[in-house]
């Protein structure tokens, strides 16, 4: 089958979502105009058609739905199809995506988790290329000191305090912003 895409509905906006045979390949995180969903999930795969998602794509829809809406969601089972993640950031997604809904852990964690607290920047710069937002939560990976870093994705680092506040996330304690992180 080749790559579908469909846009949905969230309490932030329109989201996009493609996906093929072997599960999800994309996640495009809300914007106000669904053009905008539209054109940059075209941008990203160009060959995809919109299609109506499969029940298994719209379980993953309504999960997503629910963590933007500010309801505990676990998005472990949703489906991704990393073939073309190169190995190493397929580590960094599963190491982030245990992190739970109001957590947090910082690039230099996970880097340990991994087995070498050096990795801290190649953790960001894997997160920052992470094409599944929300299911990938890379919104809750901290820069060093528990500062928010930055965030690839429209709207940047305030995109990235909106999903923490959404999930109650602690990080009243945070210093200032600054631009050093990714993701």
């Amino acid at each position: 089958m080749a790559t579908k895409f469909a846009l949905f509905d969230t309490p932030l906006g329109v989201a996009g979502i493609a996906w093929g045979d072997h599960g999800i390949v994309g996640v495009q995180l809300p914007e106000l105009e669904a053009v905008r969903i539209r054109t940059r999930l075209r941008r990203r795969f160009p060959a995809a058609e919109e299609a109506t998602p499969s029940s298994e794509v719209r379980d993953a829809i309504a999960a997503i739905g629910r963590v933007l809406a500010g309801e505990p969601s676990d998005l472990s089972a949703i489906r991704l199809d990393m073939r073309r993640v190169p190995e190493f950031a397929q580590r960094v997604y599963d190491i982030a995506r245990t992190v739970k809904s109001g957590e947090t852990l910082t690039y230099g964690q996970i880097a340990e988790q991994l087995g070498d607290k050096l990795l801290a920047r190649d953790v960001g710069q894997a997160l920052a290329r992470n094409p599944y937002p929300i299911v990938v939560p890379c919104h809750r990976v901290l820069a060093a000191g528990g500062k928010l870093g930055g965030f690839s994705a429209a709207g940047g680092v305030a995109t990235k305090q909106r999903l923490l506040a959404i999930e109650r996330a602690d990080v009243s304690w945070q210093l200032p912003l600054d631009a050093s992180g990714v993701c």
